[in-house]
């Protein structure tokens, strides 16, 4: 699936490109090491509170995902498109993303390979789930709202869900709590989606793309709604690289501050996280523009550019590739049975000698034949889209 940046603009935007394609390879990279208990500190999610690496790629995808609705979006309304036909075109692509988040998480469905299945048991929420709600959401208040109430829905989303965090009380806990248990995200998911959350979760009951946290998200993408705005404004490229950098900046600093109180974690999606984060992107995001767009430095970009044209298609082929490895095993005698994955790994990957560099090789190569995958849909000139 490609984003609605693929739709033909007037000026296509490569910076844009590039940066969904990073970040793309940044998932790749962060979300398949060889041994899970051998990574090194950057490509771990922060335990609870605070960030690393790891936890800017997420946020940074949603942050794409609203820039990119609205540099598509606005080209639509102008060419005289009906924003109810839009509304059902998001609708339709939420729908799709979500059943794509589902297969994923319950795939193969008990059907081969001897897995076991049972829906009391499957994870609802997920990565593709949360960006399908998120754009759902982030596109209809875009659709149907000017600049200032989607600015004053904003800022409404986090301060709500801050003042929910700290205010309402945990039944046997309180109010205010935001250890992994006992917090509200905690208490809604074990309560409303009991049995299906992440069993890798930081807590039993919570899921760190839960219901409530899923406010602070569609605020995330609204930021890079907001981007897209100052895109499409009359300013000159030099004035709008500037203003990215000051508010990119600004929200940076804001999101530190806001730490004080609400400890920035991506597990909980605080408040404080979500500005931070949108800060970072703005930032990141600035100097590609800056170094692509103003400049005209492109010599580097075009392999960033062909991964991220079919980005949620690279990350659903990713999560299958890698289950599948999981799941075909082989008979290596005496009882033993060994998943392909770990087949691989021992054979290829483990002689290295260094555990942790084995592992991060590992993850450098599956990130080099996910972009193998892209390189050749975007020789075939296949985008696939929702």
């Amino acid at each position: 699936m490609a984003d609605d940046t693929s739709t033909k603009t007037t000026k296509r935007l490569l910076s844009l490109d590039v940066f969904r394609g990073a970040t793309i390879a940044g998932m790749m990279l962060v979300n398949n090491p060889g041994d899970w208990n051998q990574i090194y500190a950057p490509w771990k999610h922060a335990a609870w509170d605070g960030w690393t690496f790891t936890d800017t790629i997420f946020p940074f995808f949603l942050w794409i995902v609203g820039v990119a609705m609205t540099l598509s979006f606005a080209k639509r309304v102008e060419r005289g498109d009906n924003k109810g036909s839009l509304a059902l075109h998001v609708l339709q692509r939420s729908a799709i993303i979500f059943v794509l988040g589902l297969v994923l998480s319950g795939f193969p469905f008990g059907l081969a390979f001897g897995h076991n299945y049972s829906f009391a048991t499957m994870r609802i929420p997920g990565v593709l789930q949360r960006i399908a709600v998120c754009y759902l959401v982030g596109g209809l208040i875009y659709l149907w709202s000017g600049f200032r109430v989607q600015i004053a829905v904003t800022v409404g989303l986090l301060v709500v869900y801050w003042l929910a965090m700290a205010f309402i009380p945990v039944p046997e806990y309180g109010a205010g709590v935001l250890a992994p248990t006992g917090n509200l995200c905690w208490y809604i998911d074990s309560t409303l989606l009991r049995g299906h959350t992440w069993s890798g979760a930081p807590a039993p009951g919570f899921d760190p793309e839960g219901i409530f946290s899923t406010l602070p998200a569609v605020a995330t993408v609204m930021f890079g709604v907001f981007t897209g705005h100052l895109l499409r404004s009359k300013l000159s490229d030099a004035d709008k690289t500037v203003w990215m950098f000051v508010i990119g900046n600004l929200l940076v600093l804001t999101g530190l501050i806001m730490d004080n109180w609400l400890p920035i974690n991506k597990n909980l999606w605080t408040s404080s996280y979500s500005v931070f984060m949108a800060g970072l992107a703005l930032n990141v995001f600035a100097l590609c523009y800056w170094i692509i767009d103003v400049v005209g430095i492109k010599w580097w970009a075009k392999p960033f550019q062909i991964n991220g044209l079919n980005a949620i298609t690279v990350f659903f082929l990713a999560g299958l590739i890698g289950r599948l490895t999981s799941l075909i095993r082989f008979d290596m005698g005496e009882g033993t049975r060994v998943s392909l994955r770990r087949l691989y790994y021992d054979l290829l990957f483990v002689p290295i000698g260094d555990p942790m560099l084995a592992s991060f090789i590992h993850a450098i190569a599956f990130m080099m034949g996910l972009y193998l995958i892209a390189y050749i849909m975007y020789k075939m000139n296949w985008i696939i889209k929702v």
